[in-house]
């Protein structure tokens, strides 16, 4: 059995598509930054796309949704001229949380390590997910109490498979 994790990019997309018609909130969380300006950007963001093709933004305060709604023309044109047919017909602005800003710290020299499975780990894993019916099922428990009863002792992560 294997299992093949898919990328961060098509979680994205899917994730995004929840919120509209795919690709539309990501064509305009792409074209947003450049038609609205910074300081619009750092105060308000597109959350999602309504069914009726409404563009909900969340703002940092109650006020900068008031000033926006009265800007709904200008911003619109500006996403329309970016996007074409793929603007959204309206913009609704409403208080709400913004994704964090800046660039994150890098990560460096995490040591990468795995749990040493021991075959007494497999036996009393295998017999723990013994009661459960299904085999794959079965099996994918097993792994993971197995991976789990190790924790205490590690060794440095190699190209080689966890089980």
């Amino acid at each position: 059995m294997s299992w093949h994790p898919r990328t961060i990019g098509e979680s994205v997309l899917d994730e995004l598509r929840r919120f509209g018609r795919p690709g539309d909130v990501a064509d305009v969380v792409a074209a947003w930054p450049e038609a609205v300006g910074e300081a619009i950007a750092e105060n308000a963001w597109p959350a999602r796309i309504a069914r009726d093709g409404t563009l909900n933004v969340t703002t940092s305060s109650s006020v900068w949704a008031f000033e926006l709604t009265k800007l709904e023309e200008t911003i619109r044109d500006r996403l329309q001229a970016r996007l074409g047919d793929r603007a959204p017909a309206r913009l609704r602005f409403a208080l709400g949380r913004l994704p964090e800003r800046g660039a994150p710290e890098p990560v460096t020299d995490v040591p990468r390590a795995v749990p040493i499975v021991t075959p007494e780990a497999r036996v009393a894993a295998a017999e723990l997910a013994a009661p459960i019916e299904d085999e794959t099922l079965r099996e994918l428990v097993a792994r993971a109490a197995a991976v789990s009863l190790a924790r205490g002792s590690v060794r440095p992560l190699a190209d080689r498979d966890l089980w």
